[in-house]
């Protein structure tokens, strides 16, 4: 059985340090959602990518501003339209007569952060062309395959369906996502400072890096050593049969959806400063990350119901 370690052997102080100031950073700058913060840093530790969906207007893109300002990655946005074409995100082989040879011009998904903004509004070719470079952090140009910078993340946002314009993304797309989050309405006294205060991208641009790309990588590392037990993946298992079993469920969690829950209760035990995961980590991640990755037999439940069924469903031994 492998040690279990402390945590600070794992991470150290200063990194903890970091980590704390960087999550308070972003709680400044995005009011009122100390949920949605920490699961997007779970999604960016867990070495995955973020879906953020929900009506236009309620923070998702101040959000991955906010983020990707405060942990020091270079940061591009992409606005999804309907012409948009996959060339525009993966860049281009343009042949230069003076060197007679084609030069490859990288597109702007050569960064650390890429917001893919209103992703669905987007066709499905143009979707797919993130497929890859999520998956192996690499794009494929005529033949050619190009490294991405490490560590990088896209964070996507989509508007609601059945709002006009958008096309649907498909399953193989959203299981490349690590958790989905809605930020929802503010509270009152959320909003209250929201109209209150400074200008959110004043504030997002004056505001210093608490992190950089070492440390972001370095905090990576440390997640794939938090100790996981054989009673906890007894567990996990479980839940990962019984949504293949649940008859409102006509599609389960595949077992690369469950190598991304185990992943991200490793990160959110991390952010619990825990060297350990419980099954509390995995409670608390486990809607945002198996809810779009569900298919419903039927349209009586939301994916998200479905997956509060499925944690109500199975015991923690």
């Amino acid at each position: 059985m492998p040690e279990v370690r402390s945590f600070h052997d794992i991470v150290t102080e200063q990194q903890q340090f970091a980590l704390v100031r960087a999550l308070e950073q972003v709680n400044a700058l995005v009011v009122g959602k100390p949920q949605q913060i920490k699961l997007a840093f779970v999604a960016l530790l867990a070495g995955g990518h973020l879906l953020l969906e929900d009506l236009p207007g309620l923070g998702k893109t101040t959000l991955a501003h906010a983020l990707a300002q405060t942990v020091g990655l270079e940061f591009k946005r992409v606005q999804f339209t309907t012409d948009l074409l996959p060339a525009d995100i993966l860049g281009v082989s343009v042949h230069e007569p003076q060197r007679g040879q084609f030069v490859f011009h990288p597109g702007p998904i050569f960064t650390g952060v890429l917001l893919a903004d209103e992703i669905n509004r987007a066709p499905p070719r143009t979707q797919s062309a993130l497929l890859e470079a999520m998956a192996e952090h690499q794009v494929t140009i005529d033949g050619t395959s190009h490294r991405l910078p490490e560590p990088f993340f896209v964070i996507a946002t989509q508007n609601p369906t059945d709002l006009s314009g958008t096309f649907p993304l498909p399953d193989s797309q959203l299981d490349r996502f690590t958790l989905r989050l809605s930020m929802g309405y503010p509270s009152p006294a959320a909003e209250r400072a929201l109209l209150r205060g400074e200008h959110r991208r004043q504030m997002i641009a004056a505001c210093q890096p608490q992190l950089d790309p070492a440390s972001v990588s370095a905090l990576r590392q440390a997640v794939l050593q938090v100790h996981a037990s054989d009673a906890l993946l007894d567990y996990l298992q479980a839940l990962l049969a019984a949504s293949r079993q649940h008859a409102d469920i006509a599609t389960g969690l595949s077992p690369r959806a469950g190598l991304a829950l185990l992943q991200a209760a490793r990160a959110h035990a991390l952010l619990r400063n825990r060297s350990h995961v419980l099954p509390d980590d995995i409670q608390a991640v486990f809607v945002a990350l198996a809810g779009h990755r569900l298919v419903a037999a039927g349209g009586e439940h939301s994916d998200q119901a479905l997956a509060q069924m499925l944690l109500a469903r199975v015991a923690v031994d």
